[in-house]
């Protein structure tokens, strides 16, 4: 399992603990320096079944100063994987990736449904 997180996020810190709680194993990975690539994002989104805009941290300081709610819908998905690619603190986090499914976000009840 990979988790994709910002170690100062306090909601990645709760899902980091819950993790750590209930027994996890994985791979921990700081979005800020080691940003997802394209290929990866490409991968994930597909295999998340999630709109794109999930993958969009839109309470983030940078989505917010780029405008972007108004400019991605007037990009396409490739160019919102190209843009999300650029920078770790556009993505939203943490990220879990497993074998079967891709978690964006911390929803604690989701994820006891399908990781336990």
């Amino acid at each position: 399992m990979l988790y994709v997180c910002y170690p100062k996020c306090t909601t990645c810190k709760k899902a980091q603990k819950w993790l750590d709680d209930n027994g996890f194993e994985y791979e921990l990975r700081n979005i800020k320096e080691n940003n997802p690539t394209y290929e990866e994002l490409k991968e994930w989104y597909n295999k998340s079944g999630l709109p794109l805009k999930k993958f969009f941290n839109t309470s983030g300081l940078l989505y917010k100063s780029m405008n972007l709610k108004d400019k991605l819908s007037e990009m396409d998905e490739d160019e919102q994987l190209r843009l999300l690619a650029t920078d770790g603190m556009l993505v939203k986090r943490p990220i879990v990736v497993t074998d079967n499914s891709i978690f964006v976000g911390f929803r604690e009840k989701e994820w006891e449904d399908i990781l336990r």
